[in-house]
This record gives C-alpha cells, structure tokens and sequence, in this order.
C-alpha cells in the first residue's frame, strides 16, 4: 500500500499530503531500499524513452543518420521546448531527409513557460516540434526508415517499429513479454504499464551497462547513458529538477521525468537505479520527493543537498512571495 511521503504544512498544521511508493533496485534485481509497495504496477510513461531508443541505437542508427551525441540526448528527452530543443529536433528530422510534418505527436503547450510566451509574443503558433515528445517521435520515425517499412501510421501499436520497439523495454525491464502491458500515451504511442521495480531494474543496468548483463546491447546502453548524462539540459530543460540533478551532481546521477509523477534515476556507475511514483500524480510533488529520495538513499554530498536546496526551497510561499508554510518528507 502507498505510504505518506510528503506533508504541505500551513501555521504547523499539516494540510496537504501526498502519499506514493518507492524503490530502489541493483542490477542483480535486489531491492535496495523501498517505500510502500515495490512492486507497484504503473505506466512508466516518458521515463521508458532511454529504452525506446535500444533497437535505434543498437542498430547503427546514430551513425547512418550521423546522429551526435547532443541529438541522441534529444531523441530520450521530455524537452520543455526550448529554442536549442526546437532546432535540435529539426536538425534530426532534416538529417533523415524530412521535416517537422512528419511529426504525430499532437500539438501541446511547450513545458517552458518561458518558450511559450516566446512563441506568443512572436505572433506564432505552438507546433508539434515544442512537444516534449518530439524527439522520441523523430527516433521512431527514423527506426521505422532503417527497418525499411514506411513510417506512416509509426504510433500504432501493430506497427514494426513499435513492436520492435515493445521487444526492447520487455528485455531492458526483464519482464516477460507476456506480461508487459501496454497502454496509450499522451503523445499518441504505445506506453508500457510494469512494476515500478522492473524501472528501476532497468535504470540499474543502465546507471552501470557492465554490470547490466545487456551482452551485445552494452555499448547502446551506455552511450545513451552518457548522452544523458553529458547533456541534461536536453534531456530536460531549463529550470527543472531532472537537469538541476545532473548538473549539481557533475553527471553522476541521471534523471528522467514521465507524466503523472512517475519518475526514475540512475546513479551512473553505481549499480543502482531509483523509481518513485507520487499517487496522485502531482507533478508538482515530483521536484520535493526527488531531492527527498536522493537524500534518503545518502546519495547526495552536504554540498549537494545544499545546492538543491537553495535551488528548490522546501518551502510554501504566498502571492506576496512570503513563507508560510513548508514541504516536508516524511520518510
């Protein structure tokens, strides 16, 4: 059962919580550390992307298309459709002789306010290319070219690269292909459901790949993991937790976001790979629970902590910009 992990308190009063669970995992497949239920089934959403992007990888496709290291931390991003992500995506799609038309991950606000108002102010529309899954649609839609079948209708679950595509994050999260379940997600593709300990079990064999028994797949899996690493403001954005981690940590932790709070790390060459799931799907808990768990599991220096903390004061503020209240963890 999903344990209380934050309290929003208001004149020392607890008034909001927000319960989830957590785990911990090596790449041996041991529990580490765990709050709640460990094997909590959930859509792992925008979290997969680092191995949605296997097959592509694997097979040749960064250098066929001449795809640097910077773009293929694009095509695993959930990007806040800043001006660099744009471009970046733009400059994948012209490499595989397309344009941004092909896209079918729907129209969305970009996940930077900032950008959004660029675009407003510019007299502009929002396009699919601000979509924070643009970059894995653009790794799909390559795919589908190496495999030498069209790209059109590449969304759709029966599609060869889609099913190619299931094949891989049944094998990197070691769930029986039986047993992963799929749904659909908010950018129009397949999305894999899994115990939120088979995510982590993925992130570790990720964080360290010669400890990850990924045989012919190592080399893939680490130079996604050191795109992630080199590059998390593509992987993620301006102002947002997933790049304040890296960045502070120097790359030694690497974090991926995905929708509805479900969110994981991976300790790069520490055998360990980390997943929470806020319960109810508060994405603005995620920033509070993850500088929480990464101190919980000790995985931050004091200097560290420190630095996210004065990043992200755990603190409530009214419109005044007045402190009244606090963001506790309560694990």
């Amino acid at each position: 059962m999903s344990e209380i992990l934050l309290q929003y308190t208001r004149a020392g009063h607890v008034e909001n919580i927000h319960r989830g669970d957590v785990a911990a995992v090596n790449s041996k497949g041991e529990v580490v550390a765990s709050i709640g239920n460990a094997h909590l089934p959930m859509f792992w959403r925008s979290a997969a992307k680092p191995f949605q992007a296997l097959p592509f990888v694997k097979n040749g496709g960064l250098e066929r298309y001449g795809i640097t290291d910077e773009e293929l931390a694009l095509l695993v991003s959930s990007h806040s459709g800043e001006e660099n992500h744009v471009a970046l995506v733009r400059g994948i799609l012209a490499k595989l002789g397309l344009d941004e038309s092909v896209l079918d991950c729907g129209v969305v606000r970009p996940m930077s306010g900032k950008a959004f108002k660029k675009i407003i102010a510019a007299g502009e529309k929002v396009l699919p290319v601000h979509n924070a899954c643009s970059g894995k649609h653009s790794q799909i839609i390559a795919l589908a070219m190496m495999l030498g079948v069209p790209y059109e209708g590449y969304t759709k679950p029966d599609h060869e690269a889609q099913r190619l595509i299931f094949k891989h994050v049944a094998m990197a999260s070691r769930m029986p292909e039986d047993k992963l379940e799929t749904g659909i997600d908010g950018c129009g593709v397949p999305v894999f459901y899994l115990p939120i300990y088979n995510m982590s079990l993925a992130y570790a064999r990720l964080s360290t790949p010669k400890l990850g028994g990924w045989g012919d797949y190592e080399l893939a899996a680490t130079k996604i993991r050191d795109a992630m690493s080199n590059y998390p403001q593509v992987v993620s954005g301006t102002g947002r937790i997933d790049l304040a981690v890296t960045e502070v940590t120097g790359g030694r932790i690497i974090a991926k976001i995905g929708a509805d709070a479900v969110y994981c790390l991976a300790v790069k060459d520490g055998d360990l790979g980390i997943t929470f799931k806020v319960e109810d799907g508060s994405f603005a808990a995620v920033t509070p629970m993850t500088i929480a768990v990464l101190k919980w599991l000790d995985l931050l220096t004091r200097d560290e902590a420190a630095a996210l903390d004065k990043l992200f004061p755990p603190v409530l503020k009214n419109h005044r910009g007045e402190v009244i209240g606090t963001i506790e963890a309560v694990f």
